[in-house]
């Protein structure tokens, strides 16, 4: 059977200024001569072009082509305009996300701040973007923020709502209005652009490279608005060519032939003392699995260092916090929001270990232990919490406790106690923010030894001398104390982690998964 052939990309042309209707180019300006003869030469001239036409803008254009700054909308300083941007990106990556989950980016660039400062940004907005790539990227038009960057944010939040519900009526009628018989179903009616005075933009893509993307494709939309309207007026395609670019059927093949998604794609996922043991072998999974991952830790090299193993940027993002003091906890989660829009899954793994009898433990060894753990979990799913309802995406907390939760060991007082304290809030949690659609739910190892950044610290030792065994043999011993005579690993608690959120246990919630080997000792009753 013969392959059906595809339609040709849609193509507009326009005639030069001065060309009358019906002119053909002279036979003699063919490709070769508008282009170069190699890819140096195509590369030069097409540079030199875009240097003379900047030039002629430069010297001939208007300096305010996108008229007066409005009273009020000129941008927040700095620091309000990224605290109100991390306020409103759980909100705006929720509406965003309607039909399917988005990544989102942020940017309040000056060229973004200004365009949306001035008078005729609403009216040029609407007109929609230039050029065919740009439909593809960010859709026929932006969804603009008709409030100044004051307003309460309460008003701003129900006015984004009631934009977005417009909006969504709009596409619908768009795609109705130029759909035929043969045209791919429509994609999803959500914007993937969000101009708002004062703030920024903000993009949506199905990953964070596509979601970048598309905002440097609107803020190159800016720029060309801004050349057209400082000598002439910026014109771009009527509709009916916008739907053809749009929904051209080469491009819905293309979209068709792309491999499936992994199982976490589209989650941003935030894991703190993720820059050691097994907090980074958790981090490294959930990036293996597709999700954007937040390497949070005290020590900011350490999470810098495991950001980079993941990839870089588009893929992880290393932020410094301490679990123990609000408002770091506070600024890393603004820091996760920020670099990609908002936050699904939370992984409390933050800890420390003091092995000691009960005279021995101090006060500040019973306090150091509760603070990272017991209220550093609270602060971390606490503030987590926030965005997560905000967002109306449901999501997942994971609190790594473990078998001294329940199992009532030697020496061992204040660290039994404080993961205790944190398996009792994965259940209170559960009940609390079920209504969210957020899950909680805890993993309790036991006896990760290799890797572990705490064993390695002084807890092997502690434990070693505890059970009568070389450090070095700690792992063995612990080992062949289990009904399954295996090491754990922290890739195995990774892997508990992954099954809690990848999707197959949807109706899971308040559950403790051991991974430990096998304790009788440490079996939930």
């Amino acid at each position: 059977m013969a392959a059906a052939r595809l339609p040709a990309r849609p193509r507009h042309r326009r005639r030069r200024a001065g060309q009358p209707a019906g002119h053909r180019r002279h036979p003699r300006w063919t490709r070769h001569h508008r282009l170069g003869a190699s890819s140096e030469e195509c590369e030069r001239n097409s540079l030199e072009i875009i240097r003379t036409a900047q030039a002629y803008l430069d010297q001939h254009g208007r300096s305010e082509p996108f008229g007066p700054v409005v009273p009020g909308y000129e941008p927040l300083p700095a620091v309000e305009r990224r605290a109100r941007a991390a306020a409103l990106a759980p909100v705006i990556r929720g509406l965003a996300s309607a039909d399917r989950p988005q990544v989102g980016h942020f940017t309040d660039t000056d060229v973004v701040l200004d365009f949306v400062a001035r008078e005729r940004h609403p009216a040029l907005a609407a007109l929609g973007t230039s050029c065919p790539d740009h439909f593809l990227r960010t859709k026929v038009r932006p969804l603009v923020l008709d409030l100044p960057p004051t307003a309460p944010i309460e008003e701003t939040i129900a006015r984004l709502r009631e934009l977005h519900a417009a909006y969504r009526d709009d596409y619908r009628a768009y795609y109705e209005r130029h759909a035929t018989d043969d045209s791919p179903a429509m994609r999803g009616a959500d914007p993937a652009i969000v101009l708002v005075p004062g703030v920024g933009m903000f993009s949506y893509g199905a990953n964070k490279q596509t979601a970048r993307v598309a905002g440097e494709f609107y803020v190159n939309a800016i720029n060309v608005m801004r050349g057209a309207e400082s000598v002439s007026r910026y014109a771009p395609i009527d509709e009916a060519e916008k739907f053809r670019i749009e929904y051209w059927a080469l491009e819905e093949a293309k979209l068709a032939r792309m491999p499936k998604p992994k199982p976490l794609a589209t989650r941003i996922a935030l894991v703190t003392g993720a820059g050691s043991g097994i907090g980074r072998a958790i981090a490294h999974r959930l990036a293996a699995e597709g999700a954007c991952v937040v390497v949070a830790d005290r020590d900011t090299a350490a999470a810098e260092r495991v950001a980079a193993e993941l990839g870089g940027p588009d893929v992880a993002a290393a932020v410094p916090v301490d679990v123990t003091d609000a408002e770091t906890v506070a600024a890393a989660v603004r820091a996760a929001v920020l670099a990609y829009g908002g936050l699904d899954l939370v992984v409390n793994n933050a800890g420390l270990s003091l092995s000691k009898s009960l005279l021995e433990t101090t006060e500040a060894d019973w306090d150091i232990q509760h603070d990272v753990m017991a209220k550093g979990s609270f602060l971390v799913s606490r503030e987590a919490a926030r965005v997560l309802i905000d967002q109306g995406m449901g999501g997942d907390i994971v609190y790594i406790s473990s078998k001294n939760s329940l199992f009532a060991g030697p020496n061992n007082v204040a660290y039994g106690a404080a993961k205790a304290d944190q398996a009792h809030q994965v259940r209170l949690l559960a009940a609390e923010l079920g209504g969210h659609g957020i899950r909680v739910n805890g993993i309790n190892p036991d006896g990760v030894v290799r890797g572990s950044g705490i064993f390695a610290a002084g807890w092997g030792a502690q434990r070693a001398a505890v059970y009568g065994v070389p450090e070095e043999k700690l792992g063995e011993f612990y080992a062949q104390r289990t009904l399954l005579k295996r090491e754990v690993l922290p890739e195995h608690v990774a892997n508990a982690v992954f099954v809690l959120t990848a999707g197959d246990l949807s109706h899971t919630t308040g559950l403790h998964v051991p991974v430990d080997a096998g304790v009788a000792a440490a079996f939930l009753r």
